[in-house]
This record gives C-alpha cells, structure tokens and sequence, in this order.
C-alpha cells in the first residue's frame, strides 16, 4: 500500500472496532491513514457502556461518529456485523475506495479478504497482540505502542528518593532477512538487465508481509538495508536505484 500519486485522492473509511481496542489508538490512526487519500467516513461500534463511557470524548473530540449497539442475546457481537455491513456499503456506494479497520481482532480477516477482492485497499491499524491471520489480510499493517505511563506524583513533604537509571532501550540488531533475496532473485528473473527498482521490491516485501518495515531489523531505510547484503548489488541510474544478483565469479 503507497500514497496516491495519481493525481485524485483515495476516500478512506475509518471503521473502529471500540469493543476492542482503545481511544489512544484513534490519533495514531489518523495520522496513518492521512498519506493514503482524505478521510471521509469516520465510524466507532461498540456496545452501549463502551460508547457511552469509555469512547465518548475521544469519539466527540475526532470527529466520529458513535454506532451504539445493543446485545439482544449473550454472545451475539452486533457491533461487528454493522461494522462489517457498513463498510461494504460504502465501498458499493463509492463512498469509499480505501478503508482503515482499527481492530485487533482476527475475526475481521475475512471482510478484509472481501474488500480486497473487490478492489478496495484495506490497512489494519492494531497492538501488538493482533493475529498473523487479521495483518495478513491486509495490504497493509500498522502496530500502535501504547505510551509510557507518567511517573508518580511526589509528595513535597517527604524526601525524594533517587531514581533509579533508566536502563536504555536496546537498539535492534540488524538482520538480513533472506526473503530479500528470494524477491530479488525472482522479480529481477525475468529482466532483461537482471535487476529490480527499489521502489518496486519495497512494494513487494510489503505485499507479501503487510506488517514489513526495515526498521524492524535495525536498519534506517530499505536502501541501507539492501546494502548489507553480500550477494546484492545496488547501483543509482537516472534517479533511481536498482537492486540485482551479484554476478557470480567464475570457477
């Protein structure tokens, strides 16, 4: 999944799953989906405490709007169903062509599948418990982190205590998938020149596991990561860089 560069922006749905995830997590989506086209559905569903409770400012705040449903037997999940129904009305409407679901919840991979077969883009913007079967069915996957919780208070009339060093973050060691390789060895195959644009094999590591980032294997872009590889060669032609094969020396 990339920005629109045709010229006409996309129409994203964002549909929120309140009975699943939190208001914390509807900023950061935003933000997501904000390279992608112009917001224009903006939906939370959840049952009558959730709403009414736990959402109701961050909904109010952001501009979306509440879909209260009720349970009219245990075990019945409404708010999913009108999640799920509304999003294909707007894709059959036209209101919308790109659709954001913020949900962790694997039950939705298979309206994921759906909006895909019919042509819409779908990200996922979810925790880091979301399930491999809900970000593979995605074009796209989005991890929210929750912020770190503010220190305490401290009272002035007893001594402060020394705080501990904060032991610094490890930085993540960097790592050579080998599935950069098999795409390489297989998009650059059937070239002409034996090599792959970078933008495409960004695209299409991004394809194959929506959650893919660089940066999940210590490095600061794709192109710092593809000159890690022995077996890669990367060179800059005409603006643009080309990833190919290391040509193999002769015996």
């Amino acid at each position: 999944m990339i920005p629109n560069d045709s010229g006409t922006d996309s129409r994203v749905a964002v549909l929120v799953d309140c009975d699943n995830t939190t208001p914390e997590i509807l900023e950061y989506a935003l933000r997501v989906v904000a390279q992608f086209g112009r917001v224009v559905v903006r939906r939370g569903y959840g049952n009558h405490s959730t709403l009414a409770n736990k959402w109701q400012e961050a909904l109010v705040r952001l501009a979306f709007t509440p879909h209260l449903q009720y349970q009219y037997a245990a075990g019945k999940n409404t708010a999913d169903i009108a999640l799920a129904l509304d999003a294909f009305e707007s894709l059959f409407d036209q209101r919308a062509d790109t659709f954001c679901l913020v949900t962790s919840d694997s039950d939705f991979s298979y309206l994921c599948r759906k909006l895909r077969e019919r042509g819409a883009t779908v990200c996922i913007v979810g925790e880091a418990k979301t399930p491999d079967a809900l970000r593979n069915a995605s074009d796209q996957f989005f991890e929210w982190l929750p912020p770190e919780l503010p220190a305490e208070p401290v009272d002035a009339t007893t001594p402060a205590k020394p705080k501990p060093a904060a032991a610094p973050k490890p930085a993540v060691k960097k790592s050579r998938p080998k599935a950069v390789i098999g795409a390489v060895s297989m998009l650059a195959g059937d070239t002409t020149d034996g090599r792959v644009g970078l933008g495409a094999l960004g695209q299409y590591l991004k394809r194959t596991n929506p959650a893919f980032t660089p940066k999940s294997f210590g490095h600061s872009g794709l192109s710092d990561m593809v000159g890690t590889y022995p077996e890669l060669l990367m060179v800059k032609e005409g603006g643009a860089f080309w990833v190919g094969l290391k040509p193999k020396p002769d015996a």
